[in-house]
């Protein structure tokens, strides 16, 4: 399985932030071919270190690297990431993270 973590500071808006997040990114994100699953974090986050203006992380999971890259490299990958620019327009408020996973 592969990840794709996104890491969202407080927005300015929270209320528009939400709106958005969950009611165009999520649903277009669940489009990408190869998407397996979407979470997001529920609640408070409790950071045990580093930065501690940490609002939501958003995990969207496939099969593996190879499958991610392909997904973001269809129309509703590129549609998926250029809807991010509008909501979280520059990288200070967010951080995003690929990587493959292994059961330990």
């Amino acid at each position: 399985m592969a990840g794709l973590v996104a890491i969202y500071k407080k927005p300015a808006d929270v209320e528009a932030f939400e709106k958005h997040y969950f009611g165009t990114h999520i649903p277009l994100a669940k489009t990408m071919p190869g998407f397996r699953r979407y979470e997001v974090s529920s609640g408070l986050i409790s950071v045990l270190a580093g930065p501690t203006d940490v609002y939501l992380i958003g995990t969207v999971y496939f099969d593996d690297l190879e499958a991610m890259e392909k997904a973001f490299a269809s129309p509703e990958g590129r549609a998926t990431a250029a809807d991010r620019q509008l909501y979280a327009p520059d990288d200070t408020g967010v951080q995003i993270f690929a990587f493959d996973t292994r059961e330990v």
